[in-house]
């Protein structure tokens, strides 16, 4: 009986030490999810900050570049008197196409402005005149257009507000 005996007790010490093993199994088992879970909210948080700190720089280098399409813009917009000027004209309208189309890939957008609601998120109202064909607080003219990239507002839209 001392061969059961001893049988016994070592199938007792496999089973406590098997018991050890598999908790220890278990306790690294569960470190390394938390680590792994760690790490993918750690990545999601760098991909989030690249992307906020992406548009920050967008949106400084298009509001460097605004005032230039804003002069292109008046140069577009004056009176063609001769024909020599006309051809300088339709390069200056090129040139503003392709200000434009720059804006649009970069993600800018123009802020809608004339026949809308005057909001004061988007807007500067910088003149009002009183016009009884529409309705209050409504936009009548731009002086200055107005850009936004993704949700945020890169410069205000300068405009005329009725009534």
């Amino acid at each position: 009986m001392g061969d059961t005996e001893e049988n016994v007790a070592l199938e007792n010490e496999i089973a406590t030490e098997e018991k050890a093993t598999n908790a220890a199994a278990d306790e690294y088992f569960a470190q390394l999810q938390r680590v792994m879970a760690d790490f993918d909210n750690y990545r999601k948080r760098v991909t989030k900050e690249k992307e906020g700190l992406y548009t920050i720089i967008s949106a400084e280098l298009i509001t460097e570049f605004l005032p230039v399409l804003d002069t292109l813009e008046k140069s577009v917009a004056m009176e063609i008197k001769d024909d020599s000027a006309k051809a300088w004209h339709d390069g200056v309208v090129m040139v503003c196409n392709q200000f434009e189309e720059v804006l649009k890939k970069l993600g800018a957008e123009e802020i809608k402005a004339v026949g809308e609601k005057f909001d004061p998120n988007l807007h500067d109202a910088v003149m009002h005149v009183e016009d009884d064909t529409l309705e209050e607080n409504t936009i009548t003219k731009v002086l200055k257009k107005g850009y936004k990239l993704k949700d945020r507002i890169i410069r205000h839209s300068m405009v005329v507000v009725a009534n």
